[in-house]
């Protein structure tokens, strides 16, 4: 891929270090332009020595892989100190001639040596153009650049292991050996229909099918744990539900650390729905704070309870606030009959009050892991932290080292050659001519090869670049 040379910020603003990150057939040349040795300088006027000349060749005659000390310089006037590292294609993030600079890490400096940087030549990246290149040219695939920005947001030690199993080409293997059996099979028949005294393809049918049934296996598998690998690498969906004045709001703040709820003494004060990330543990939850359910003829209090119970239905772990200092009523009755068939834990709240219900009251109508909880002085957060990390890593949203699907992407790749490979075994069970079957088996080796990026288009590959990060 030979195209203009780019450059970008690559590091986050105000740190201690800036990194500025060139890349290109001309990097070496513009950070030649602009670098001056500890001799060039003249200290104590900040400023580049008379006698100097530029040497636009200082980088080109460096070994890769080196690191260089002493000064950007713009119109002769020292910007910082830095420290240059140099990496010569192909061994760079991008396969081109790649410079990072290392500079002091406030804004206003890192900026004025990209301004530097850009003024001798270089023009500024687009979000994720550094792993774009990367990807045209050859060194790492689709999945695995997708990969890059969920390290990136990882949050915690299961998105971060996601990322760096998709970033070693685990996902992209599985898949690919799976398209490479079907790439086989094609080809035999072709041979044979081409050739058919020295191919037989009369048992090859009941071979193929075998093979094919397998190859779906392996791709129903991902399909089926397509959630844990979601909630891997995103987030376990959480809702907090309860009736009215039971604590939720109260424990959404306490999750969080902030007072993001509003909290009053009158039932029914939150009527919208909240949403915020919580890590709680090495888990984190996307939870959702919702009305109190309860029978109501408030005509805006009763869009709430519909949304809570629809926010119910749909996620993927609740928490269930009980007032344990009253009886259960008709409205706890109501979600308990909603919750039913759904995985979550119970928070027996309030128990610095006189406890009125008891875990044994609940546990006859809900089977679930009950908790004694206080808002108020956060007894019960421990088990509650430990419950929901055991409960994630052992059982009820089971995790392990296989390949997982993140990204809906890939779930409707090979959902779409699921139904391809169906095609075929139909077209084997009626006993179809074996040139059909190649139709659907192509459309199945293209449909997964969107996910290592070898069938996808220029608008999907766009696509997917622009969610990317500015300096990725």
């Amino acid at each position: 891929m030979h195209t203009k040379t780019i450059a970008s910020i690559a590091s986050g603003m105000g740190g201690g270090i800036g990194v500025i990150r060139i890349s290109g057939d001309d990097a070496m040349t513009i950070a030649g332009k602009i670098f001056r040795k500890r001799s060039q300088i003249d200290l104590s006027s900040e400023c580049e020595k008379e006698d100097v000349q530029s040497d636009d060749k200082f980088f080109e005659k460096t070994d890769t892989h080196t690191i260089h000390y002493g000064f950007i310089v713009d119109e002769g006037k020292v910007v910082d100190e830095v420290m240059v590292l140099v990496m010569k294609k192909p061994n760079s993030y991008t396969r081109e001639d790649v410079i990072e600079i290392d500079s002091h890490g406030g804004p206003f400096i890192v900026k004025k040596i990209l301004e530097t940087v850009l003024k001798n030549g270089a023009a500024l990246a687009e979000p994720g153009e550094f792993t774009k290149r990367a990807f045209f040219n050859g060194r790492i695939d689709l999945a695995q650049a997708e990969a890059v920005m969920k390290l990136i947001s990882s949050e915690n030690n299961y998105a971060l292991d996601s990322a760096l199993s998709q970033l070693e080409g685990n996902l992209s293997k599985y898949i690919e050996d799976i398209r490479q059996d079907i790439l086989y099979d094609m080809g035999y028949i072709e041979a044979a229909l081409d050739d058919p005294e020295h191919y037989d393809l009369g048992k090859f049918r009941f071979e193929l099918r075998d093979k094919l049934e397998r190859d779906k296996d392996k791709l129903n598998e991902l399909v089926e744990h397509f959630d844990d690998g979601r909630m891997k690498s995103e987030g376990i969906n959480t809702v907090i539900v309860g009736k009215p004045n039971a604590g939720k709001s109260s424990l959404m703040n306490l999750l969080l650390d902030e007072e993001r709820a509003i909290v009053t003494n009158v039932a029914g004060t939150t009527r919208d729905i909240l949403e915020e990330r919580v890590k709680l543990g090495d888990v984190i939850l996307n939870l959702v704070d919702t009305a109190g359910i309860h029978e109501t003829d408030d005509v805006v209090e009763n869009i709430g309870v519909n949304k809570a119970i629809e926010y119910a239905d749909k996620c993927d772990f609740i928490i269930y606030v009980v007032d344990s200092s009253e009886k259960l009523d008709d409205a706890d009755f109501q979600i308990i009959d909603i919750l039913q068939q759904k995985k979550g834990v119970i928070l027996m709240n309030k128990s610095d009050l006189n406890p009125v219900t008891t875990v044994n009251d609940i546990q006859k109508r809900l089977d679930w892991e009950c908790i004694t909880f206080s808002n108020e002085t956060k007894q019960g957060m421990k088990e509650l932290e430990d419950y929901v990390n055991n409960s994630f890593l052992d059982g009820d949203i089971s995790f392990n080292d296989q390949v997982h699907l993140t990204g809906i992407r890939h779930k409707e790749a090979v959902m779409a050659a699921i139904e391809s490979i169906d095609a075929v075994l139909q077209a084997i069970d009626d006993e179809m001519p074996e040139d059909f079957f190649t139709i659907d088996m192509m459309d199945a080796y293209k449909g997964l090869g969107l996910i290592n990026g070898e069938t996808a288009s220029e608008d999907l590959v766009n696509k997917i670049f622009k969610e990317f990060c500015m300096g990725k």
